[in-house]
């Protein structure tokens, strides 16, 4: 039987975001795809932009580019 010592030592917290815009980075991150090496660009973009701005990105992101990479498009996109 194990002590409830040793399941709390076993517990590995979860870090939740601190800003709304981390969490919505977060989320463009995993729906796209995004690589390692471009995830840093969205943390700025989901920073530096209005939210709503970056969310109707998304939207038309997942909406307009069916095939491909999708991550690509969105940076296209909110860069306009």
């Amino acid at each position: 039987p194990h002590k409830l010592i040793d399941l709390l030592k076993s517990r590995t917290p979860t870090k939740l975001p601190s800003y709304e815009w981390q969490e919505s980075a977060l989320k463009i991150i995993k729906e796209l795809n995004v690589p390692n090496f471009k995830r840093s660009a969205v943390f700025k973009v989901c920073r530096d932009k209005h939210k709503q701005l970056v969310e109707q990105c998304l939207n038309d992101t997942k909406e307009l580019c069916q095939t491909g990479e999708k991550w690509k498009y969105f940076f296209k996109i909110v860069g306009k």
